[in-house]
């Protein structure tokens, strides 16, 4: 188990058209989000569905993966690693954000 330090996989819907950027060195970069869903029953029984949301990141060819073939609502499975970073907005107050930075995608749904 020493080999896995930092690894992140998940099976969701893409909850937004993926927003994709070419950089100047012509590397292209995705962002997008997927919505994973847990359905239990609580104390009396009923069942209840609890959705989480999450910030995916993809460079390089995974970037030009998701250009071509993900669009909203597309069922994805990704692997790769929990990132933490912060960036001062306009007003400059503090943001920070939690993101999976993804290195494999599966494509899921037709």
């Amino acid at each position: 188990m020493s080999a896995i330090r930092n690894k992140v996989q998940l099976i969701g819907n893409v909850g937004n058209e993926p927003e994709i950027k070419t950089l100047e060195s012509g590397r292209k970069v995705a962002h997008l989000t997927i919505a994973t869903n847990e359905i239990y029953r609580n104390d009396k029984g009923e069942k209840v569905e609890q959705t989480e949301w999450h910030r995916i990141t993809a460079w390089g060819k995974t970037a030009e993966i998701i250009e071509k073939y993900v669009v909203k609502g597309k069922e994805i499975a990704v692997e790769g690693k929990l990132t933490h970073r912060s960036y001062d907005d306009k007003n400059g107050e503090k943001r920070y954000i939690t993101e999976v930075v993804v290195n494999e995608i599966l494509l899921l749904s037709k």
